[in-house]
């Protein structure tokens, strides 16, 4: 009969099972001697590399002066009995770190039943206690936020289907929590209902949109999910009131309305373009002219003169106190403009520092007709209307007083 070798230490276990406990995959502790103290008999490498102790640093030592505090000891020592549950304990590692290991504990007998020994397989679970604690803890930020702000949320997996649906304003939408969950979203829904955007969302598309519904506005997101591989895993949807922010949005948009209907009152008071007389326009500037005021009276004159078929235009700047450089130039170009439309252009009440302006810029105003005030700018266009329509009928040219008129000055002045 062929004898079998035991490890020293541990009498009666094979050699061969001895050394396959030292290489396995989980840690391996075994304790005898006064079984009440835990004295460690046998410590395997991954044990080593689990608690940093190695084998001959922790043999004959107990674990209440390893990796054992008090209570999980205490745990160990009414397992002595019979086989254990999995047991999840937390231990100090020799450098001071903490590690979560699952245990699972077998007594060894004696012929009369006394435990003579203990093994204790454990494994690491350190990252997956992490990974339910992190779950945990996104699960108690999620419950706050659904319990405290007003939104719903709706999780869709790859193929659609609606895992989780809850939040506060559900009621108000006129449903449930969880009514959705079992739904898939590519099937028809049993109430009329829009379920484009989350099937959009599962296919991996983010998607927004505005609802108006139960007399509240409503925004939705869609957010696509995808795994750790980048592939498309469900979406996400929340869906928040925005009826207060609808309100001010609109609230915004009339008052944008009617500060632009003022600006286009105050913008056509500021450059009322009249017809004093037949085919005679005037336009009164008065105040600061600056580049963008010059801009709109041209375009506004312009339009004007086209519209009533006008053959003369008056721009009176008897009431302007200042123009800039670009602003001169630009009522230059205007008259010219007035000329390319076949109607003329008259200046009239310019003040002095204006003139200083435009001589300082060395604008060419020959060609240009100037007047001192309003009333000499009109005589003088009524002057030429007449004149004009004089030698269109052959009848000498008549005044607005009944006298002839003379006849109009080569020159640009009047």
């Amino acid at each position: 009969m062929t004898s079998t070798a035991t490890a020293p230490g541990s009498p009666g276990l094979p050699t061969s099972y001895m050394n396959a406990v030292r290489s396995a995959p989980f840690a391996v502790i075994e304790c005898a001697e006064n079984l009440d103290d835990l004295v460690v008999v046998a410590w395997n490498r991954e044990a080593e590399r689990l608690f940093g102790y190695t084998a001959d640093e922790v043999v004959g030592l107990r674990l209440t002066d390893t990796i054992l505090s008090g209570p999980d000891a205490e745990i160990w020592r009414r397992s002595l009995g019979q086989a254990s549950a999995p047991l999840r304990c937390t231990h100090a590692r020799k450098d001071g770190r903490a590690v979560v290991c699952e245990w699972r504990h077998a007594p060894v007998v004696d012929d009369g039943g006394k435990p003579i020994r203990l093994l204790c397989f454990g494994q690491d679970v350190t990252e997956q206690v992490k990974a339910v604690e992190g779950l945990r803890e996104s699960d108690v930020i999620l419950r706050a936020i659904l319990g405290a702000v007003e939104t719903s949320v709706t999780r869709m997996d790859r193929d659609g289907v609606c895992t989780f649906h809850e939040g506060k304003t559900l009621p108000s939408l006129g449903l449930k929590p969880g009514q959705f969950v079992g739904m898939n979203v590519f099937d028809d829904p049993p109430a009329p209902m829009d379920m484009e955007p989350m099937r959009r969302a599962v296919r991996g598309e983010l998607v927004r949109t505005h609802v108006e519904a139960f007399g509240m506005a409503w925004e939705t997101w869609v957010v696509p999910v995808r795994d750790a591989r980048g592939e498309p895993d469900g979406a996400v949807s929340f869906t928040l009131d925005g009826t207060e922010a609808k309100l001010r949005e609109d609230e915004l948009k009339s008052r944008i309305e009617i500060i632009e209907r003022q600006r286009s009152v105050i913008r056509d008071l500021s450059t009322p373009i009249i017809e004093v007389w037949d085919s005679v326009l005037t336009l009164p500037m008065v105040g600061v002219v600056d580049s963008k005021r010059a801009a709109d009276v041209m375009d506004d004159l312009l339009a004007a003169i086209v519209d009533k078929q006008a053959r003369f235009a008056i721009l009176d700047l008897t009431g302007v106190e200042f123009v800039d450089t670009k602003t001169a130039s630009y009522l230059i170009e205007l008259v010219r403009a007035i000329r390319l439309l076949g109607a003329e252009g008259v200046i009239t009440g310019i003040r002095s520092n204006v003139a200083q302006t435009m001589v300082s810029l060395g604008l060419d105003l020959s060609g240009i007709a100037t007047v001192g005030n309003l009333r000499a700018g009109l005589k003088l266009c009524m002057k030429r209307l007449s004149a004009s329509d004089a030698a269109s009928s052959g009848a000498p040219a008549r005044t607005p007083t009944g006298g002839a008129a003379p006849r109009p000055p080569a020159g640009g002045s009047g």
